[in-house]
């Protein structure tokens, strides 16, 4: 693309990208003959052949003569990621799932050419068991409000002229030549949107510190290192709309008053790298980043940095310190980020996540009260319609990874204030199997764990911190019956003992012992008492930790401790796991009566640690069989082989 020298130029290449989509999203028919074939290129759908795909659908589309009346676009995640690869056909809406290389030439020839949708592709709704022709009545969507998802699986990611057609660059051309920098800051706090890789502080305030402090040099900076299921997400906005953020860096650098920006990814995501590399390089060559912005005295550039994955650098201080090339170690604050001596290089620095970024400019072109009005958030404004403070509620909306337990697993972004039966049991598609729901937990490797009888709760920062839980970078994990909450517990704390940096005693520390005496409880060892110890070092930690991984490491096991104790209790008195998963305290038993004396569990058992035995059952010929408990190593074999299904935990 030439390079835009006025908002006059931006203008007219804005009206000349807006034709790009008007196909895509336009309502259709299955005889219209402009096509866009939508393939889903996020690193899920790669790793399942999703190039080889569209390879086969070009070449199919050509052997048809077919190449100018259809199009064959890659695009970043659709968030189904379940159903991947996906395929969806515009403008007929039409959504085709777990897609094969071999499927293309049925895909050009039923669909494209005979206007015939292929019905064995289509998503079957769990609930209704039938198949879905029109994507939008597909539930998993349905209740979607998508702000920060908005182009994943809409636009070419590695096309900087698909994002502009689709409001792109409209946001920063808004702040240069209308707005301020004092108003871009008090249009984000108006919006009410926090930050949402976890602290959930009010993004506007943040802005409005660091544009206080008189620096000649400041930084703006992106995260999209953070832990998963954050970098999940930030992974599938990077892939799928990179110029979303690169937008938003540039009007929060204009807000506050930074001459340069940084983008810290995690060097494992090659495709997000390379998919956010090429944005930037395709903005620079546009005007959109470099000096003079579209003509302006405002002049920004980003840069890369990557990272190694280290879960502590979700904390920004250590993220800074690890883009200065050093260990990455959370300091005490004050100085914060945004002041002099607290930021990279010691120069101010503004942090924001991935999905924060992602929203910010449909903020700027919708407006404050347009995001404001999303959500449960109820505020108080002065006489000049500027946010004095929150009555209740948060607003807008929150991007979650889905998983667990749950028929739809994939990336789901809902209004604050949606309830969690909402999204697992319409949007999740709810338990599998026939089990129960559980619980849930939400808040990645640290947040808490909701009990079945709060499922009617609404998602947003403060229920989820009434109820010991946290909304953090979004992860949502959903659990059956079949989970035992104290081996849940001591899952996820094995993973803050290894993420944490070993700065802090309480974290390096008292991790280390909270997840000894669990090891103890799931063995069979555990005491009463170590409830207590449990409790007491738990809340030691939240209070003494330097920084948010060891603060909130013990969610887990708090939370667990508090709707589940009956559990512990189980595993410590009755040296029983209620739900079968703790080896240390699970038998496998044969149940005489059910055995047929096959033997296929003896054959089956790795250890020869069952014995065909003296006792016959009523009406049967042979001989049943015994497990030798000292021999047994749990791994149930004997029970996955039994036809007649007469092996059972106890």
């Amino acid at each position: 693309m030439s390079k835009l020298t006025s908002k006059e130029e931006f203008m007219a290449k804005f009206d000349s990208c807006k034709g790009l989509l008007a196909l895509r999203v336009a309502g259709g028919s299955l005889d219209s003959k402009k096509k866009d074939i939508l393939c889903c290129g996020g690193t899920g759908c790669h790793a399942s052949c999703a190039q080889e795909i569209m390879d086969n659908l070009r070449a199919e589309i050509k052997a048809a003569g077919l190449e100018n009346d259809v199009n064959v676009v890659q695009t970043g995640c659709f968030g189904f990621c379940a159903q991947g690869p996906i395929v969806k056909v515009m403008p007929d809406n039409i959504f085709y799932v777990q897609v094969k290389p071999e499927d293309a030439a049925e895909i050009v020839t039923k669909h494209i050419v005979n206007h015939e949708p292929v019905e064995r592709l289509l998503f079957v709704e769990p609930m209704l068991k039938q198949a879905i022709h029109d994507y939008a009545q597909m539930s998993f969507y349905a209740k979607q409000s998508r702000i920060a998802l908005r182009n994943c699986g809409l636009i070419d990611p590695e096309k900087i002229e698909d994002y502009i057609a689709n409001d792109g660059y409209l946001g920063l051309t808004k702040c240069l030549f209308e707005m301020t920098p004092d108003q871009v800051v008090q249009t984000v706090l108006n919006s009410g949107i926090c930050g949402r890789g976890g602290a959930g502080f009010p993004t506007g305030l943040k802005w409005k510190i660091a544009a206080g402090v008189k620096a000649e040099e400041k930084y703006i900076v992106c995260n999209a290192d953070e832990g998963d299921p954050g970098a999940f997400m930030d992974r599938s906005i990077m892939e799928g709309d990179p110029n979303s953020v690169i937008e938003a860096m540039a009007i929060g650098a204009y807000a506050i008053g930074a001459q340069r920006g940084l983008v810290y990814i995690r060097a494992e995501y090659p495709l997000a790298v390379n998919r956010l590399q090429k944005a930037i390089d395709q903005a620079r060559e546009a005007g959109l980043l470099g000096q003079n912005i579209l003509g302006t005295d405002f002049s920004f550039d980003i840069e890369i940095k990557l990272g190694a994955g280290a879960f502590v650098c979700g904390e920004e201080t250590a993220l800074i310190h690890s883009m200065e090339g050093q260990r990455g170690e959370p300091t005490t604050k004050p100085p914060f980020p945004a002041n002099i001596g607290g930021g990279y290089w010691g120069c101010s620095t503004n942090v924001n996540n991935v999905e924060t970024y992602a929203s910010i400019p449909q903020i700027i072109v919708k407006g404050a009260d347009w995001y404001a009005g999303i959500g449960n958030w109820k505020r108080e404004l002065d006489e000049n319609g500027n946010f004095v403070k929150t009555i209740s509620g948060n607003a807008g909306t929150k991007v979650f990874a889905l998983g667990g337990k749950i028929t739809n697993t994939g990336l789901v972004e809902v209004p604050m204030g949606t309830t969690l039966r909402e999204v697992i049991e319409e949007i999740g598609g709810g338990i599998p199997n026939g089990k129960s729901f559980k619980a849930a937990q939400t808040g990645g490797p640290s947040g808490g764990c909701i009990p079945a009888s709060l499922i009617d709760t609404p998602i947003d920062y403060d229920n989820l911190i009434a109820i010991g839980s946290m909304m953090g970078s979004g992860g949502l994990i959903v659990m059956d019956e079949d989970t035992c909450m104290v081996d849940l517990a001591r899952f996820f704390l094995d993973f803050t003992v290894d993420e944490s940096c070993g700065k802090c005693t309480p974290c390096r520390i008292g991790t280390k012992r909270l997840l000894e005496i669990l090891d103890k409880i799931i063995a069979g060892n555990g005491e009463l008492e170590d409830l207590d110890r449990l409790e007491e070092l738990s809340n030691y930690i939240k209070s003494a930790s330097l920084c948010g991984l060891g603060q909130t490491a013990p969610n887990p096991v708090l939370s667990t401790l508090r709707y589940f104790r009956d559990e512990y209790v189980a595993h410590i008195v009755d040296k029983k796991c209620p739900a079968g998963v703790c080896k240390s305290l699970l038998q496998f038993k044969i149940d005489l009566d059910k055995c047929i004396g096959c033997g296929m569990c003896a054959k089956n058992c790795p250890a020869d640690a069952i014995a065909r035995t003296d006792y016959i059952a009523p009406g049967h010929k042979l001989a049943s069989f015994a497990i030798d408990p000292a021999k047994c190593v749990k791994c149930g074999a004997c029970m996955e082989k039994c036809k007649p299904h007469a092996i059972y935990k106890d």
